[in-house]
C-alpha cells in the first residue's frame, strides 16, 4: 500500500512519557497541528533499537525547535517501555514519548508489521494534518541515522509553505536554492 499522502488512521494507545515519568494515552488527535516523527522499531531490550532511540534523543531538541514532536513505537507494552527506560543507560536518556502498540493496531494498520509480529524499522514524518510526507524502512539489522529527520522536517515544512517549489538533493535550509518544476527545467538539470 502507498504510504506518501496517506492519513494516519485513528488510534488510541498507551504510552510511557519519560519527561514526566508517567503513563499517558496518545491518540491520532495528539499528533494533529504539529509536525511529527514516528520512529517504529522491532522490540525493547534488543541491540540495534537502543542505538537508534538514543541517536534520536540527540536530535530531539533540534526537532522540537523546528516545531516537531517525536514518538517511538514498538509492539511492546508501555510497562515494558518504562522498565527498559529504567534499566538501560541509552534508553534512560530518552525524553520523548514511547508508544506501546501491544495489540499491533497502529503497526498493522500502517502495514509496518513483519512476519514475526514485530514492527518494521520505519521512520515516518507526519505533517500537521496527520498526512505521511516521508517514510524510511530499513532491514532489521540496519540502523537509521536520526539527524536526517531534521532535514526531512525542514524540507517538508518548506514545501508545505511554498507550494509549487521543490527541495533538491542536499537542500538543508531556506538559504539553499529550490526548484520550481516546469517545462523550462525539463532536460536542463
Amino acid at each position: 500500500m502507498a504510504f506518501i499522502g496517506r492519513t494516519l488512521p485513528e488510534f488510541s494507545l498507551d504510552a510511557y512519557d519519560p519527561s514526566k515519568d508517567e503513563f499517558v494515552t496518545v491518540t491520532d488527535k495528539d499528533l494533529k497541528d504539529k509536525w511529527t516523527v514516528l520512529i517504529f522499531y522491532p522490540a525493547d531490550f534488543t541491540f540495534v533499537c537502543p542505538t537508534e532511540l538514543e541517536d534520536m534523543q540527540e536530535s530531539y531538541k533540534e526537532l522540537k525547535d523546528l516545531g516537531a514532536e517525536v514518538y517511538s513505537v514498538s509492539v511492546d507494552t508501555h510497562f515494558v517501555h518504562k522498565a527498559w527506560h529504567d534499566a538501560s543507560d541509552a534508553i534512560g536518556k530518552i525524553e520523548y514519548t514511547m508508544i506501546g502498540d501491544s495489540n499491533k493496531e497502529l503497526t498493522r494498520e500502517l502495514d509496518l508489521l513483519d512476519e514475526s509480529g514485530k514492527a518494521l524499522r520505519a521512520t515516518l514524518v507526519i505533517d500537521p494534518e496527520n498526512v505521511i510526507q516521508t517514510i524510511e524502512i530499513n532491514a532489521d539489522g540496519i540502523g537509521r541515522k536520526a539527524n536526517v529527520n531534521v532535514n526531512k522536517i525542514k524540507a517538508a515544512k518548506y514545501v508545505a509553505e511554498h507550494p509549487g517549489e521543490a527541495c533538491p538533493a542536499k537542500w538543508e535550509s531556506e538559504e539553499d536554492a529550490t526548484l520550481t518544476p516546469g517545462l523550462d527545467l525539463v532536460g536542463k538539470i
